[in-house]
């Protein structure tokens, strides 16, 4: 099954062509990811997914749907979500209450609920609690649940960031440079936290720069280069791909294994 399709996705801002006629697939099962130097295009290509910008030309097909153009709050209700490469949370709510707030999306209760309090509402308020803790455990937070977010140390934020997303139910995630930030033992970490989230049945998407990273955690890598997929397929058959090894060193003759032990530039 097929979760994401792209079809000739193209982005103009005035002359400059920022994603360029890129095409692929992400299935429904496993880790995706999109790499590329700095400048490729990759933020901009998740943008145009997640629907904060518009293509110029081309279809984004969401579990058979076409969803190119629609607004972000219509594509994260039917299933699809993301996070950013800044970290973007409710800083004066508690780390529990961010994550209530991720649920959202799935909610019933309306505000007349929520100011009767039936026992419907009661029952979805015990079942949102249930869920968010739940997910905080999954992040390695729950010792963290009561604590505001802004008392947590950059890599746990970058957790919570994600345990949020997730509590919104997506059957895919888009994750925008998760590791950015993080320390070694921290990014070994969020590897196994995707891997797991994959597990469970949801896709993920992942832009990422630390290579040691995306060759351990992805199944499949798709490489652009401005703003044009030069490659895809498994991590080790990208990472001896001339057209990647060029892209990332600047030449064609260096050894295969190099870009996956060098950390691309940020952007």
């Amino acid at each position: 099954m097929t979760r994401l399709r792209l079809e000739g996705v193209t982005r103009r801002f005035g002359g400059l062509v920022a994603v360029d006629d890129v095409s692929f697939e992400v299935p429904a099962d496993g880790v995706t990811a999109v790499i590329g130097p700095n400048g490729a295009g990759k933020t901009t290509l998740f943008n145009l997914i997640s629907g904060f910008l518009p293509p110029s030309a081309g279809r984004i097909l969401f579990e058979g749907k076409d969803i190119t153009g629609r607004p972000p709050a219509q594509i994260a209700a039917g299933g699809l979500v993301r996070t950013f490469q800044l970290v973007k949370l409710f800083e004066d709510l508690s780390v529990l209450d961010n994550v209530k707030v991720g649920c959202h999306l799935q909610g019933k209760a309306g505000l007349f609920s929520a100011l009767l309090r039936p026992a419907s509402a009661r029952r979805e308020e015990q079942a949102v609690e249930a869920r968010s803790r739940e997910l905080l455990a999954f992040a390695g937070l729950a010792a963290m649940a009561d604590e505001p977010a802004s008392a947590l140390p950059y890599g746990r934020q970058r957790m919570l960031e994600l345990a949020r997303a997730m509590a919104a139910g997506p059957r895919l995630i888009l994750l925008d440079e998760p590791a950015a930030g993080l320390n070694t033992e921290e990014s070994a970490a969020l590897s196994r936290i995707i891997r797991r989230i994959a597990a469970d049945g949801t896709s993920v998407l992942l832009i990422e720069h630390d290579m040691t990273l995306v060759m351990n955690t992805a199944d499949r890598v798709v490489v652009v280069d401005f703003g044009r997929k030069i490659a895809q397929g498994t991590p080790g058959e990208v990472r001896a791909d001339p057209a990647v090894i060029a892209a990332y060193l600047g030449t064609g003759k260096s050894s295969a294994n190099e870009p996956a032990t060098q950390e691309a530039p940020h952007g």
